[in-house]
């Protein structure tokens, strides 16, 4: 039987919440860090472009967004975000990416890390 948690971004160490198969979840993080937004050289996970992760069967939903809606290097992200995450799971899952807009973005989600890095 698999086992299937809920976290929070308080109750782990992931800045995003996380629902799905605990041994998916590291792998997953992984994959999502190697994501870089060419316009700050930060990952999209400490730019905070990642809004949460759901494993529903074997389904990856991953809900994101990005700095702005005219953000010129959309397609490059939702694109590495993909490679990225077929090369972790399991060939049988799938990946699906929501690209959303509310809540909107702002410098609130950047991780401490990225701050220090641009100097805030």
């Amino acid at each position: 039987m698999m086992m299937m948690r809920t976290a929070t971004a308080t109750e782990a160490h992931l800045p995003y919440p996380y629902e799905g198969p605990q041994e998916l979840e590291e792998s997953i993080e992984a994959a999502l860090r190697q994501v870089v937004d060419p316009e700050v050289a930060l990952t999209i996970v400490d730019v905070g472009l990642v809004y949460g992760v759901r494993v529903a069967d074997k389904d990856v939903h991953v809900r994101m967004t990005m700095t702005s809606a005219a953000c010129p290097v959309t397609d490059v992200i939702l694109a590495d975000v993909q490679v990225e995450l077929d090369a972790v799971l399991p060939p049988d899952h799938s990946v699906h990416i929501d690209l959303v807009w509310e809540p909107p973005w702002s410098t609130d989600r950047l991780s401490p890390r990225a701050k220090l890095f641009m100097g805030w």
